[in-house]
C-alpha cells in the first residue's frame, strides 16, 4: 500500500493505492484521484523545469521544461543531460533546447523569450 496526495483538483484527496487486486485505490473523491492514483503507483512521472546556459542574451540562463511529464526514474539523469546545454540567443518560448531527453521521447523547450 501506498499513501499518496493527490494534486488533479483542488481538494487534495488523501489516496491508499494497493498493488494488490489490480491496483486499487481508495480515498479518491473524483474518478480524476483514482487515475492519479494508479498512475503514480504503476508508471509514476515528472514535468522537469530547469534552466540551460545561454549566450549573447540578455540575462545568462534560459528557463526551460519538458514539453510533458517523464518517468520519475529519469528525472535526475534528465537534470544531469540539462548541464551540458548551451543555447546561444536568441531564443523563443516554445523553442526545443534538447530532443529527446535521456530517450525519453519528450523534448525540452525554452519557456520564455530571450533577446
Amino acid at each position: 500500500m501506498k499513501e499518496l496526495v493527490c494534486i488533479v483538483c483542488p481538494n487534495g484527496c488523501r489516496l491508499r493505492a494497493y498493488e494488490e487486486d489490480g491496483c486499487r485505490v481508495e480515498g479518491n473523491a473524483c474518478p480524476r484521484g483514482e487515475e492519479y492514483g494508479k498512475n503514480e503507483l504503476l508508471y509514476p512521472v515528472r514535468v522537469l523545469t530547469g534552466t540551460v546556459r545561454l549566450h549573447g542574451g540578455a540575462i545568462a540562463r534560459c528557463p526551460v521544461k519538458t514539453v510533458g511529464p517523464i518517468p520519475k526514474e529519469k528525472l535526475l539523469e534528465a537534470a544531469r543531460a540539462l548541464c551540458g546545454v548551451d543555447v546561444q540567443a536568441p531564443v523563443h518560448t516554445g523553442d526545443v533546447v534538447l530532443a529527446d531527453v535521456c530517450g525519453t521521447g519528450v523534448d525540452v523547450a525554452a519557456t520564455r523569450t530571450i533577446l
